[in-house]
C-alpha cells in the first residue's frame, strides 16, 4: 500500500495542495472576505460607501506595488523569503480588521494586506510553476490557479458562519485564525533547500521579453482587471440593492467561487486544445454579458447567473494569462507575471474609484456597470486586432 508523505516538499500533489492553501491566505481571506463582510460593514455605517472604495482601491495598490516589487526577484531563495512574509503580513493585516473601525488603521491593513497577498500570488505562482515536477504543467497550473476560487468561497462561508453568531469584526478574526492555522504547511512545503541558489537574487528587466505580442496582452489584462474588481468588490452590494433581492447577496457570492473552482482546470484545457488567445476572447466576452445582467434585469436568476459568468470566468482569465505569460517568459516566470499583474493591479486601482463615484452620482450601479463592460470589451477589441493582424502578417511571408 502506498503510503501518502504530506510533508515531503518535492511532491507534486503537496506542491499544489501548499498552492491552494497560501491562495486561501492571501486572496481568499486578505483580499476577497472584504467583499463578503461589506454588505454588514456598510449596513451598520461603520464604512461610508466612499470609504469602502477608497479602502478596495489602496487594497490593490498595496497589490501593484507587491506585482512590482515581485517582478524583479530572480533567487529562488529570495522568493521563498517574501512567500513566506506574504502570508505572515495576510494575517496580522486581518486580525487589525477586526480590531478596530478607525480609517487610519483600516487604509494601513488593506495597503499591507495588499502586498502580502502579491507575496503569496505572484511570487507563490512562481514557486509553485519552478518546483512541479511536470514536462507540461498546464493542466497542473490550472489545477493550482483553481484555489483562487476554492479560497473565494471557503473564506466566504467562514465569514458568513461567523456574521450568523457574531459582528463582521469577529468574522475577521476567525479568518484570520484560519489563516494563520493552515499557514505553516504552506510555509513549509513551498520552500527550497539553501543550497540551490541561482548567480543573482535580482532580476534586471529584460526588454526582449516584451514584444509587440506581449505589450498587447499586458494592456488587455489591464482591462481584466477593471473588470474583476469592480463585481469582485460590489457583487454582493449590488444585488443587495436590486429590489426584492436583498436576502441574496451572500447567495451570489458564494456561487461566484463554487462555479469558479472547475473554470480554471476547464478553461486551461481548452487553450491547450484551441489557443489561449482564442479562450481569452472567449472568457472575456461571456465576462461582458455577466457585467451587463444587473443593469437590464432585477430577476433572481438572471442576477445569480451574473454571479455564475463572473466566478466561471474571472479566475480563469488570471489563470490563462498567468499561464500564457509564465510560458512566454521562459525559466523566470515571474518576470511576466509580475508585468502582467501590475497592469491588472492598476485597472483595479482606479475601478472601485469611478464605481463609487458613478453610483454616488446615480444613486445606482447601472452606470459603474456599463463604463466597466466598455472597458473590458476594449480588451476583447485589442485582443482580435492583433490576432487578425498576426494572421496577415503569416499570409503575407507564404
Amino acid at each position: 500500500m502506498m503510503k501518502i508523505n504530506l510533508l515531503d516538499r518535492d511532491s507534486n500533489f503537496n506542491i499544489l495542495l501548499a498552492g491552494i492553501v497560501s491562495l486561501f491566505i492571501g486572496v481568499g481571506v486578505a483580499r476577497f472576505a472584504y467583499t463578503s463582510l461589506l454588505p454588514s460593514m456598510l449596513n451598520d455605517e461603520s464604512l461610508s460607501l466612499t470609504f469602502s472604495g477608497v479602502l478596495a482601491s489602496i487594497n490593490y495598490v498595496g497589490y501593484l506595488s507587491g506585482a512590482l516589487f515581485a517582478i524583479f526577484i530572480k533567487d529562488i531563495n529570495t522568493k521563498v523569503k517574501y512567500f513566506r512574509l506574504g502570508l505572515f503580513l495576510c494575517v496580522i493585516t486581518t486580525i487589525i480588521m477586526g480590531l478596530t473601525t478607525h480609517e487610519l488603521w483600516l487604509l494601513f491593513s488593506r495597503i499591507v494586506a495588499g502586498f502580502g497577498a502579491a507575496m503569496t500570488l505572484v511570487v507563490g505562482a512562481a514557486i509553485v510553476m519552478i518546483k512541479l515536477n511536470f514536462k507540461d504543467k498546464t493542466k497542473a497550473m490550472g489545477i493550482y490557479f483553481s484555489g483562487i476560487a476554492i479560497a473565494l468561497a471557503v473564506s466566504d462561508v467562514i465569514a458568513r458562519l461567523a456574521l450568523s453568531i457574531g459582528s463582521w469584526q469577529s468574522s475577521w478574526l476567525v479568518l484570520a485564525l484560519s489563516a494563520a492555522l493552515v499557514a505553516p504547511y504552506s510555509w513549509h512545503i513551498l520552500s527550497t533547500d539553501q543550497g540551490a541558489r541561482q548567480n543573482n537574487k535580482w532580476s534586471y528587466l529584460d526588454r526582449g521579453l516584451f514584444s509587440n505580442f506581449v505589450v498587447i496582452l499586458i494592456l488587455a489584462y489591464f482591462t481584466e482587471g477593471v473588470g474583476m474588481v469592480v463585481q469582485g468588490t460590489f457583487l454582493p452590494t449590488i444585488v443587495q440593492s436590486l429590489p426584492g433581492l436583498e436576502s441574496f447577496s451572500g447567495s451570489t457570492w458564494l456561487l461566484v467561487g463554487l462555479v469558479g473552482i472547475p473554470s480554471s482546470i476547464i478553461w486551461m484545457r481548452l487553450a491547450h486544445r484551441h489557443g489561449s488567445i482564442n479562450i481569452i476572447i472567449i472568457a472575456m466576452s461571456i465576462q461582458v454579458v455577466g457585467i451587463l445582467i444587473p443593469t437590464l434585469s432585477h430577476n433572481l436568476y438572471l442576477n445569480l447567473l451574473s454571479g455564475a459568468l463572473y466566478g466561471g470566468t474571472f479566475v480563469g482569465l488570471v489563470a490563462l494569462f498567468m499561464h500564457l505569460g509564465g510560458k512566454i517568459a521562459g525559466s523566470n516566470p515571474v518576470m511576466l507575471m509580475g508585468a502582467l499583474t501590475t497592469a491588472y493591479g492598476i485597472g483595479q486601482v482606479g475601478a472601485p474609484l469611478y464605481a463609487v463615484a458613478l453610483t454616488e452620482h446615480s444613486g445606482n450601479y447601472n452606470n459603474a456597470l456599463y463604463v466597466t463592460a466598455a472597458i473590458v470589451f476594449t480588451g476583447i477589441v485589442m485582443l482580435i486586432a492583433t490576432k487578425i493582424f498576426s494572421i496577415n502578417q503569416q499570409t503575407d511571408k507564404t
